[in-house]
C-alpha cells in the first residue's frame, strides 16, 4: 500500500451556517441529496453535518493535490461538487467519487474521517494505492 496525499480541512460551522443561508452562495449543488438527507436526518443542527462533509470534500482535493505535486491541478472547483460523503448503517463515512474526479482517482483508495465539537468540523483524508 502506497500513501498518494494526505489533506486536512477544519470548517468553523456558525460562519459556514450563515454562508449555507445565503441565496447563491458557493454551496448551491456541492452536496448531493444523498449528504443533504443524511445531514437533515440528525438530531443535532444539519449544518455542523454540512460543514463536516465539506471539510471533507476539501480534505479530499488537498490530498489530491498533494498527490500531483510539482504537476498542474487537474480540475478546479467543480471537483468538489463530484465528492460525496456517503455512510453506512452504523453512520462510518466514506467517499464516492463521482464523474470527471472518479475517472482521475480510479485507481485510487480514500480513507476518511470526520469529526465536529463545539463550533468546528474537520476532516482528514488518505489517498492510498494498493501495491
Amino acid at each position: 500500500m502506497t500513501i498518494l496525499g494526505v489533506g486536512v480541512d477544519l470548517v468553523h460551522v456558525p460562519g459556514f451556517a450563515e454562508q449555507l443561508e445565503q441565496p447563491g452562495s458557493r454551496f448551491e449543488g456541492v452536496f448531493t441529496p444523498g449528504e443533504r438527507r443524511d445531514a437533515n436526518g440528525r438530531t443535532t443542527d444539519a449544518s455542523r453535518h454540512l460543514a463536516a462533509r465539506w471539510a471533507a470534500k476539501e480534505a479530499v482535493v488537498k490530498a489530491w493535490s498533494a498527490s500531483l505535486h510539482g504537476s498542474a491541478p487537474v480540475m478546479g472547483d467543480e471537483a468538489l461538487g463530484l465528492i460525496e460523503v456517503v455512510t453506512d448503517a452504523w453512520g462510518r463515512p466514506r467517499i464516492r467519487l463521482h464523474g470527471e474526479v472518479a475517472k482521475h482517482l480510479e485507481d485510487v483508495s480514500i480513507e476518511i474521517s470526520l469529526s465536529h465539537d463545539g463550533d468546528y468540523a474537520t476532516a482528514y483524508a488518505v489517498l492510498v494505492r494498493s501495491t
